[in-house]
């Protein structure tokens, strides 16, 4: 190999670990997990749900109706994992986790009223959500659009895997 061509590769792999390593340090870098049996089990037994409606304020584990975070808190609850109540506060609880290292069962977390967090959903893998909705209740989302790309701010790891 040509000395000028070692010397570009040894340069390019310098770089990649050091920006890896800051990554690392800054804490940046949050490595996502595979799906666990518990987090598939979430999402399944979220998505029995679709179609309830939405009802904003409803009662803690009502199923008739529920609020973006009155469902999270059920879902969750069902496998012995305990929520707070309201969007704002769950966004404090678990790990931080990056938006480019989600893993299915994640909560995601969005600002749709202009003033702070105002919606939570829950992570299905495949840029999807499972989220009650104003409009649709109960349903699966698309991450990737603009509405959606556009509110997003944070996410949170509930599920140790």
């Amino acid at each position: 190999m040509p000395m000028k061509r070692l010397v570009k590769s040894v340069i390019n792999v310098s770089l990649c670990a050091t920006f890896g390593l800051t990554a690392l340090a800054l804490g940046t870098a949050t490595p996502a997990h595979a799906a666990t049996e518990t987090t598939k089990k979430i999402i399944q037994y979220g998505k029995q749900y679709i179609g309830t409606p939405y009802k904003f304020g409803v009662v803690s584990m009502s199923t008739n109706a529920f609020d973006c975070s009155s469902f999270t808190q059920y879902v969750f609850d069902n496998f012995d994992i305990s929520l707070a109540r309201t969007s704002s506060i769950q966004a404090t609880e678990g790990t931080p986790v990056d938006k480019n290292y989600l893993s299915m069962g994640d909560l995601v977390f969005f600002k749709t009223n202009g003033i702070g967090i105002s919606h939570v959903a829950i992570y299905a893998g495949d840029n999807k959500i499972l989220h009650s909705s104003s409009s649709k209740g109960v349903t699966v989302s698309d991450m990737t659009t603009s509405y959606w790309q556009n509110s997003y701010v944070t996410a949170r790891r509930i599920v140790k895997s």
